[in-house]
């Protein structure tokens, strides 16, 4: 397209933005109007995708981090052809693909959007992906909106950007001076943003975003620069177009007062399409899958879970060629450093940024590959929103906590995961796990590793006895009932460090003629409802004991097992209710009242207080 085309092009997709919002009666068009030239110039000049395959090895990538902007992308996938002017104008409808935020419901988008702050990092690990393991030629752009550059993660994301020399990722900034309820900090100020971004290692080009030609010689430059990525910065105004508010505050997040003015303003509808240029025809690399020899464990043996974490990742990482680890700066403590030294060509480092860490992972199983993110249970919780949206983006991806608990000892209670299992557990369609032995979670990570959604592992820092043999299996959904009898009285449930205390507690009782059932309840979500039915028919009676807080941990997992109208047990949970300080790790779990001692003393009052 020349450039009066590329100018009408802009013109169309601001129409056809507020058609979608004015046929929806909700929406973004102003800040979708804004970016209307910048994208035009991308999709008909340099952007390389082929919408009829969309997992075409050599496409671009494209991502809307400023994803309230949907309008505007919808109407550059009607302009390329890849949906209709009838599915435009279903936009924000029930069962519409066209959600008011993209999801990746349709093909052509790789993560979910809409939460800011998100899309520059995960477009991170896109270029992370195409750079050090396709190793294909695709570019990465990422839209974003000036109101989300006062997101750290977005700062996480241009320092690691920047650092990593990703001269494949460029970063589109429509500053176009109004948030959602005024104006933004820096406003028109491209010089604010350019000096900050430049600080980063980035190329930095400051232009007109409404100078179609200006536009287009921005993203030649930005696809010239070598080892550094770029961020064009453009100065825009928000409802470009349209009188009534252009530049306006109050009317963001509306529909135009009066959409059929605004279009006549506009010029009225058009319907150009465009030819979009077609990417390399290139191979993805080939992934490797081989057998998988994971570590064996002697039962009696002392091992801390972590420790069998680093072994097990390194050994899938042996075993297949799409397993890839990534770390907070604290593999020495995770243990990923074995993957790291034996697979040093699929292991990231992503330092203290938690948020960048997780978007890393959701970007690169975007392109097929298994990503192991790992840190400190506790550190986990700075990116939780980074979590959900990963669920939003039914995204596949492995977490591994380590450090859960009061059982860390003397460390405190800033390094204690103690939330970890809620937060999980309330992710959509989340796996939860937490092994108590080394044989286990070998076995855990092998069942976790082609399970689709967000999957959690808990590791402990301190050994515990190796209970189980190597050739025990594992199901997620399942537990281990590790003591039973026709005699029992009570059952005793826990998971992890606190399986050991409970068995513990059974000997104790045993010596007092008191029976008492113990399952293992490795797989926190799914639960094993059946055998905890089971045991409630047997006994009557539960004593459920985490290192974790009481809400939304291994007792809220038990409980909701009996939300079915069946009749619950009587049920003593105990959990950390206590502010931790330092100590050891078993005084640490006598002071939280969730060691052996307490289990007893938990069962001795259930059976005392009859039925």
């Amino acid at each position: 397209m020349d450039y009066d085309n590329l100018r009408e092009l802009g013109q169309q997709l601001r129409v056809d933005a507020v058609r979608a919002a004015d046929a929806a009666g909700s929406g973004h068009p102003t800040s979708s109007m804004s970016a209307a030239d910048l994208m035009a110039v991308l999709l008909a000049r340099h952007l390389h995708y082929d919408f009829g395959e969309p997992a075409r090895p050599g496409n671009d990538h494209l991502v809307f981090s400023k994803g309230h902007a949907s309008p505007l992308l919808y109407a550059l996938y009607k302009a390329g052809g890849a949906v209709t002017d009838e599915e435009l104008l279903t936009f924000r409808a029930e069962g519409s693909r066209l959600e008011g935020h993209p999801t990746p419901q349709l093909p052509w988008v790789d993560v979910a959007t809409g939460s800011l702050g998100q899309g520059l990092p995960v477009g991170v690990g896109i270029a992370l992906a195409g750079k050090h393991l396709d190793r294909l030629p695709y570019r990465v752009w990422v839209l974003c909106g000036d109101s989300e550059m006062a997101e750290g993660s977005m700062w996480e994301a241009f320092e690691h950007a920047g650092h990593e020399r990703l001269d494949n990722l460029t970063a589109v900034i429509d500053v176009n001076r109004l948030g959602q309820r005024g104006p933004t900090r820096h406003e028109w100020d491209l010089d604010a943003y350019a000096h900050r971004i430049r600080s980063f290692g980035w190329h930095t080009v400051e232009v007109d975003g409404h100078d179609v030609a200006a536009v287009d010689e921005a993203y030649a430059e930005a696809r010239s620069t070598a080892l550094r990525p770029t961020a064009i910065i453009a100065r825009t105004r928000k409802g470009r177009g349209v009188q009534a508010v252009e530049d306006r505050e109050g009317a963001h997040g509306k529909p135009l007062p009066d959409a059929a003015e605004a279009i006549a303003e506009l010029g009225g509808r058009r319907d150009l399409a465009v030819d979009v240029a077609p990417p390399p025809d290139v191979r993805a690399p080939h992934r490797a899958h081989e057998d998988l020899v994971l570590p064996h464990y002697e039962t009696g043996d002392s091992v801390a879970t972590r420790d069998a974490y680093g072994a097990a990742l390194t050994a899938l990482g042996a075993a297949r060629g799409d397993v890839v680890a990534l770390d907070g700066e604290v593999s020495d403590s995770t243990r990923s450093r074995a993957f790291a030294k034996d697979h040093p060509d699929r292991f990231f480092e992503c330092y203290i940024a938690e948020q960048q860490l997780v978007a890393a992972g959701v970007g690169m199983q975007a392109r097929g590959w298994t990503p192991f993110v790992s840190t400190f249970a506790a550190f986990l919780t700075r990116a939780h929103d980074f979590v959900r949206m990963a669920a939003v983006s039914r995204a596949s991806l492995n977490f591994a906590g380590s450090h859960a608990g009061v059982a860390i000892g003397e460390d405190g209670p800033s390094q204690m995961g103690l939330e970890d299992l809620a937060m999980f557990r309330a992710v959509h369609d989340s796996t939860v796990l937490y092994p108590c032995d080394a044989n286990q979670t070998a076995r855990l990570m092998s069942a976790m590793t082609d399970r689709p959604g967000v999957n959690y592992l808990r590791t402990s820092r301190g050994a515990t006895p190796v209970i189980y043999g190597p050739e025990e299996r594992f199901q997620v959904g399942g537990s281990t009932v590790l003591r039973s009898s026709d005699a029992d009285q009570v059952t005793l449930i826990g998971a992890g460090v606190t399986l050991h205390e409970a068995l513990a507690a059974a000997d104790r009782l045993a010596e007092e003629d008191i029976a008492a059932r113990v399952i293992d309840l490795y797989s926190v979500k799914p639960v094993d409802a059946e055998t905890l039915h089971t045991a409630a028919d047997a006994t009557g009676r539960f004593v459920t004991v985490e290192d974790h807080r009481p809400e939304g941990g291994l007792g809220d997992a038990v409980l909701e097992a009996f939300t079915d109208g069946r009749r619950a047990p009587r049920v003593a949970r105990l959990a950390v209710r206590n502010l931790p300080a330092s100590a050891g790790a078993e005084r640490q779990l006598a002071i939280a009242g969730i060691d052996a001692e307490a289990i007893v003393g938990a069962a001795r009052r259930l059976l005392a207080a009859g039925d």
